[in-house]
């Protein structure tokens, strides 16, 4: 596992955009889309797979670097976005996890993929 922290990271890619005055290019809107192209791009990396053949392929190689480019680009549009609408990712996560361990009680959702409206 990484030493680097979110704070850090995000802190090197706000100046790597800065120094290439990118950030004009960077609203809100802009960024919450980028995200979700770059997401198509990870969900691309499964098409025509069965769940078993695309996990075996992404254990190493070309596959797995792919794999690794996609969940990066995916992440570092998402820093941009929390730093562009000041959210503190960490707590925004701590916190729907509390909210989901609510709405998914252990008793009526182990072993069930059904939605909480559902239980």
């Amino acid at each position: 596992m990484s030493n680097v922290d979110i704070q850090s990271l995000t802190k090197r890619l706000v100046a790597f955009r800065d120094e290439r005055n990118w950030q004009q290019f960077h609203s809100l809107k802009d960024l919450i889309i980028s995200l979700n192209l770059e997401a198509g791009e990870l969900l691309e990396l499964t098409q025509w797979k069965d769940a078993a053949s695309f996990e075996a392929s992404v254990s190493a190689g070309k596959a797995r670097l792919d794999l690794e480019e996609e969940c990066a680009d995916v992440l570092l549009y998402l820093l941009l976005i929390a730093e562009k609408a000041n959210v503190d990712l960490l707590q925004a996560a701590s916190d729907k996890i509390e909210k989901n361990a609510k709405k998914y009680p252990v008793n009526k959702a182990r072993d069930n993929a059904k939605k909480y409206t559902e239980l």
